[in-house]
């Protein structure tokens, strides 16, 4: 148990940081690898007779982009906590300026405002969405597919969700899993909205070969090439008529204004921990909104936690595509909050102080692999 120094604003007592384990109903395969489970790593901010919970969501390995999970835990706890608790209290508004003599770490960054803004939001007894702007009182949901062993399986697994009622298909793709499965897809289910996500395993070379995407309808290609190569992105957009959309690419909403003028896309994908936070989020959907942009909720596997700020975030009036905010049995069979079930294809946004859902403190027992309570300082 460490101790650091205290301040005023929003009274913190203690901050706990949470590892769990927990296991994903299904193995699932993107280009950059297969995961079976989440080694979650949770906040717990204590004060002003409230609790706050943030999800940090990094995976085990730098694969998806150059942070993990236990890279995370490390710089909260040695270098983003100290900062934000050595000032003299601070607002959630407060933490990504507090914090932005750190370089990068977004997903760090975003679990610790997250945790910071639901606790701050309870004791205020004002709800994510509200706070956020949601205009909806529930939002379309799509689903996430994974890349299959054998097109067989593709197709039952895409039979499954669509007789769910997910209301958008995304399948992963990679070189040599790609024209096949779409084509698939697209014959067995010709009026579906289909999507699909590469997750940068492609290159310029491959432009050619992407454009044979084109006729098969689909509302986009999500992130074709590496996440730095913006310009790479633009040609690749000359040469391909699906919309080119960018999720690894966009880190802030400086970045997402950049992208948009040299044309690198025409749709953006918002995950608020790949930005830096959920504040950081809304700016994009803002600037994207006076663009004329098109804007939908990406998702990273997360909890219940992590899946109530994704909610609330995709009720703003902008995400205008269904998101990856796909129901609790897509992925954990126990979640560790009261699970989101989808009625008609959508989510219902939480209503209640803060993210709106509750810990099952005996589901979260019970995953926990590590816990480390920072107590602060009067």
């Amino acid at each position: 148990m460490s101790t650091i120094g205290a301040g005023d604003g929003l009274h913190v007592e203690a901050v706990e940081l949470v590892r769990i384990r927990i296991p994903l109903v299904t193995p699932f395969r993107t280009s950059f690898g297969t995961q079976t489970e989440r080694d979650v790593l949770l906040l717990r901010v204590i004060g002003d007779g409230v609790e706050g919970w943030g999800e940090c969501v990094a995976f085990d390995e730098p694969l998806y982009s150059s942070e993990y999970v236990a890279g995370a835990h490390r710089v909260i706890e040695d270098h983003l906590l100290p900062r934000l608790l050595a000032q003299k209290g601070a607002r959630a508004e407060d933490i990504a300026r507090i914090l932005q003599p750190i370089k990068g770490h977004n997903m760090a960054k975003a679990a610790v405002e997250m945790a910071w803004l639901d606790a701050q939001l309870r004791a205020e007894g004002q709800s994510f969405g509200e706070y956020l702007g949601a205009t909806r009182t529930a939002v379309d949901c799509g689903v996430s597919v994974g890349i299959m062993d054998g097109i067989p399986r593709l197709l039952e697994a895409v039979s499954a969700y669509i007789d769910q009622g997910y209301r958008r298909i995304k399948l992963k793709i990679e070189p040599g899993n790609d024209i096949e499965p779409v084509r698939a897809v697209r014959e067995r289910f010709p009026d579906i909205a289909l999507q699909v996500d590469a997750n940068t395993a492609y290159t310029l070379a491959d432009a050619e070969h992407l454009a044979r995407l084109d006729e098969y309808n689909l509302l986009l290609i999500e992130q074709p090439l590496p996440e730095e190569l913006l310009v790479a992105n633009a040609q690749l957009s000359k040469i391909v008529k699906t919309p080119i959309c960018l999720d690894e690419s966009i880190t802030s909403a400086a970045v997402a204004a950049e992208a948009l003028d040299i044309k690198a896309c025409s749709i953006i994908n918002i995950k608020a921990g790949r930005v830096g936070g959920y504040l950081e989020a809304k700016r994009i959907h803002d600037l994207c909104a006076e663009r004329g942009i098109a804007v939908w909720c990406g998702g990273m596997l997360e909890t219940g936690i992590g899946r109530a700020a994704n909610v609330a975030l995709a009720a703003l009036p902008n995400f205008t595509l269904p998101g990856d905010t796909s129901a609790s049995d897509r992925y954990y069979r126990q979640d560790i909050t009261p699970p989101f079930v989808l009625d008609d294809g959508r989510l219902p946004v939480p209503t209640g102080p803060g993210i709106g859902v509750e810990v099952l403190a005996d589901v979260l027992d019970g995953l926990v692999t590590s816990r480390q309570l920072v107590e602060v300082s009067r």
